[in-house]
């Protein structure tokens, strides 16, 4: 895999496919139960998509693809998503 990034580094892909800012959100890890924001998170980028790790304990939080106009977007490895919606 490529080198390792934070995750402000998904932010571009996720903000394409949500309408608030991604790098804000909390994710809950299922394999460790860790929570922290996405921007915060591991993030390793290549040719085949994006793929966001728990830096805890290094469980596949997200997986994005895209290509031909859509996206396939994989969440099994968060456990919940906390989204403020407060500015």
């Amino acid at each position: 895999m490529e080198n390792k990034l934070d995750g402000n580094a998904a932010g571009g892909i996720l903000q394409e496919i949500f309408p608030f800012e991604m790098t804000q959100v909390q994710a809950t890890c299922t394999g460790c139960g860790a929570t922290a924001a996405i921007g915060a998170l591991a993030v390793y980028m290549h040719g085949m998509g994006t793929v966001i790790r728990c830096p805890s304990c290094d469980t596949v939080l997200i997986r994005v693809a895209q290509g031909r106009g859509r996206y396939w977007l994989d969440m099994r490895g968060v456990r919940v998503l906390q989204i403020n919606t407060e500015i």
